[in-house]
């Protein structure tokens, strides 16, 4: 998403491509894009990047928003069965591939049963046009309904040292009962978990962050005790902030697939090598215990995202107004 949009001036095409490839040269296989990412411009990138090693990854994209494809507005969610359609046959197109590996739902519509979204997808697999559904954000009660019809691969819920839910809203639980792997997202805490922000970090025009609420100045300066402790079990075990955390995560679940985003090479080595850095026991209990004392000020998205995150979606049987309009 990074390379595209949200952070500020897109990275140009080539240095993109460049930063994927050598993404694959060093190991990594499973890649995540979006239709809404730009719109289509990552997709158009991510595509043409993995063209020459297509047999060898895993690409994960997602549907999910009423994007105008003439003007690319973002009209909000869309997940008539319609428009799921035809957003996966642009992936298929952008991305350079007959089949999409993983096919998340974006974000939940909730005037859409997800009943109809999880048969949709379903149709999509047997068709051979997608491999694998998967969701995110959504409810547990709307994940456990979505399974019921098509199995949920995995979800993609943000996740981290300073983003907790899942451990307490009950999607780790439904996860470990039904399944279902974890794909998080903003492991990194979209950038402060590096320990490469403080509160004098001006962020620049056109980065989203500038709108949430947890990057506010005096946010990150009472959050700073959390990148504090990352650095502080990082420095006895020589590593970052940023392995740290990640480790962190992997050490969870067995099932965990962290997603850290980047657009320069040195991140990517840094987070790579995270892979590899052991959290013994006593270091679990160390971090554990001394993140749970601190208590993270600020919300993780501006009123307007936050608000699309944890929905249900529309009691089955529910009648969707021009459901098979695009």
């Amino acid at each position: 998403m990074g390379i595209s949009q949200s952070y500020g001036k897109p990275l140009p095409k080539a240095d993109g491509i460049k930063l994927i490839r050598a993404a694959v040269d060093r190991g990594v296989t499973f890649f995540d894009t979006a239709e809404v990412y730009g719109p289509f411009t990552n997709e158009e990138l991510v595509g043409e990047a993995l063209a020459p090693v297509r047999d060898r990854v895993v690409i994960a994209t997602k549907f999910g928003f009423d994007v105008d494809f003439a003007t690319r507005e973002n009209h909000g969610v869309c997940s008539r069965p319609a428009r799921i359609r035809q957003a996966v046959e642009g992936s298929l197109k952008r991305l350079r591939t007959g089949t999409i590996d993983l096919l998340y739902q974006h974000r939940v519509d909730p005037d859409v049963p997800i009943e109809d979204v999880a048969g949709t997808v379903k149709d999509l697999i047997a068709e051979g046009k997608v491999k694998h559904f998967g969701m995110s954000e959504p409810s547990v009660a709307t994940l456990r309904r979505a399974h019921a019809v098509q199995p949920v691969t995995t979800l993609q819920n943000e996740y981290s040292l300073w983003t907790r839910g899942p451990e307490s809203n009950g999607i780790l639980a439904a996860c470990d009962e039904l399944g279902v792997g974890l794909v998080p997202y903003s492991p990194l805490g979209k950038g402060f978990l590096t320990g490469a922000m403080n509160k004098d970090t001006k962020l620049v025009e056109g980065d989203f962050r500038n709108s949430v609420p947890r990057f506010a100045p005096e946010a990150m300066e009472k959050n700073q005790a959390l990148v504090d402790l990352l650095r502080r079990v990082g420095e006895a075990k020589g590593a970052t902030p940023a392995q740290i955390a990640l480790a962190w995560l992997l050490a969870q679940r067995p099932y965990i697939v962290p997603i850290p985003g980047t657009t320069k090479l040195h991140r990517l080595e840094e987070n790579i090598v995270a892979a590899d850095v052991e959290l013994t026991a006593a270091d679990l209990h160390e971090i554990g215990s001394a993140a749970a004392q601190i208590h993270i000020e600020g919300e993780r998205y501006a009123p307007g995202q936050l608000a699309m995150v944890g929905r249900d979606s529309a009691p089955a049987g529910h009648a969707v107004r021009n459901r098979e309009t695009p």
